[in-house]
C-alpha cells in the first residue's frame, strides 16, 4: 500500500462496515470540513450584512480619490468611488475582491484621462469581464485578448469557463450589440509575447490574469513590456494576487504564482527607472472585519456535497487562502514616460 492510500485509509470517516473509522489522525481531522464551512458561512453573511446596511446613495457620480497602487480593502468597497463603478457597470455592490478590482482599474483610468471617447484600449486575459462593454458604451476603440487556444494553458481556462471571447464579454444592458461590434476586436496573445505590432494604445489592463504566466519573473516582465503597448502618456492597469502575510515564503513556477512585497517594489523600481510614473505604493491591507475575514477552501465551484446547490450562493470575501497562503488583490497602475524623460 502507498503512503497516499495509507493516508486515505487513515481519513477516512468510516470503516468498510460503517463504524467510525477512530485512529489519532482521524480523531485530529474528522472536524476540519464542518468548521472550514462554519467559518466560510459566518463570514459570508457578514459581508452580506455590511453590504445591506450601507447607506443608499442615489445618483452617484464620479469623484477623484488620491490615486495609487494598493490592495483591496472593506474601506474600498464602502466607498462612493467604488459604489459608482458598481452602478456603472449593472453589478450588485457586494464585498468582493472581484468588485473592487473592476472598480479600481475604472478608477484609474477615469481618473487620467484614458478613459475617454475615440480612446484605444488593450485587454489582456479578458475572459468573461464586463469590462470591453463598458469601455465600447464610453465609445472607446477596444482589443481584448486571450490565449491561443493551442495552449495548454487554455485548456484549463475552457475547463473552467473562464475562457474569453467577443460572446462571452458582450453585455447587451451596457452596450448595444451594432456599437459593441463596431469597437471590440478580439485576437489571441500570449502575454509572455506580446506581438510588436500590438502599440499606440491610450491605455492596457488586466484583471487577476498576469500571476497566470508561469513565474514571478515573467509577471513582472509583463508588467515592463505592456508599457511597449502605449503611446506616450498611455496608462497601464492590473491587478493580481498579493500574498501580504508571508514575506519568507511565496508561491513560484506554478500555475498560480503570488507577487509579495518586494516583487510590487521590484515592479514600481524597474518602470521607474524606464521613466515611467507608478502610482505610489501602498500596501496597508485594511483592518475591518472583511480584512480580517480569510476565506478557506473548497470555495463554493468546487463543492460536491449534496447541500452544495442550496448553499452555493453568496461567496463574498475580499481576502482568501490560495495554497496556503492569505492572498487579497493589488492594482499597480503606471502611466508612460510619466517622468518626462
Amino acid at each position: 500500500m502507498t503512503d497516499d492510500e495509507k493516508l486515505k485509509e487513515l481519513l477516512a470517516l468510516t470503516r468498510e462496515n460503517g463504524q467510525p473509522n477512530i485512529n489519532l489522525l482521524w480523531r485530529l481531522a474528522k472536524d476540519l470540513d464542518a468548521v472550514k464551512l462554519n467559518l466560510k458561512f459566518f463570514g459570508y453573511e457578514l459581508a452580506r450584512q455590511l453590504a445591506a446596511a450601507l447607506p443608499p446613495r442615489d445618483g452617484l457620480g464620479f469623484r477623484p480619490i488620491e490615486l495609487r497602487s494598493k490592495p483591496s480593502t472593506q474601506a474600498d468597497l464602502e466607498a462612493d468611488w467604488s459604489r459608482f463603478w458598481s452602478s456603472e457597470l449593472h453589478i450588485g455592490h457586494v464585498f468582493h475582491r472581484k468588485v473592487w478590482e473592476f472598480a479600481f482599474v475604472l478608477q484609474v483610468l477615469q481618473q487620467t484621462g484614458a478613459l475617454a471617447e475615440g480612446k484605444r484600449g488593450l485587454g489582456f486575459g479578458c475572459g468573461e469581464e464586463p469590462l470591453p462593454s463598458y469601455f465600447a458604451s464610453r465609445n472607446c476603440h477596444v482589443t481584448m485578448t486571450e490565449l491561443p487556444p493551442e495552449d495548454a494553458r487554455a485548456a484549463v481556462w475552457a475547463g473552467s469557463g473562464e475562457y474569453g471571447n467577443l460572446e462571452k464579454s458582450w453585455r447587451p444592458e451596457l452596450v448595444d450589440r451594432a456599437r459593441y461590434d463596431r469597437l471590440v476586436s478580439f485576437r489571441h496573445v500570449d502575454m509572455n509575447a506580446i506581438p510588436s505590432e500590438l502599440t499606440g494604445f491610450d491605455f492596457c489592463w488586466s484583471v487577476c490574469a498576469f500571476e497566470h504566466l508561469g513565474s514571478i519573473r515573467q509577471g513582472m516582465d509583463f508588467i515592463d513590456n505592456t508599457m511597449n503597448t502605449l503611446k506616450p502618456g498611455g496608462v497601464s492597469v492590473h491587478t493580481t494576487e498579493f500574498n501580504f502575510m508571508n514575506d519568507a515564503e511565496t508561491i513560484d513556477n506554478w500555475v498560480t504564482i503570488l507577487f509579495q512585497r518586494r516583487h510590487f517594489e521590484e515592479m514600481a523600481r524597474r518602470l521607474t527607472a524606464a521613466g515611467h510614473l507608478v502610482l505610489p505604493l501602498d500596501f496597508d491591507v485594511g483592518n475591518k472585519p472583511l480584512d480580517k475575514f480569510i476565506d478557506l477552501p473548497p470555495f463554493n465551484h468546487d463543492w460536491k456535497f449534496d447541500q452544495a446547490e442550496a448553499w452555493r450562493g453568496g461567496n463574498e470575501h475580499i481576502k482568501l487562502l490560495c495554497d496556503g497562503f492569505a492572498v487579497t488583490c493589488f492594482g499597480i497602475a503606471a502611466i508612460k514616460d510619466g517622468l518626462g524623460r
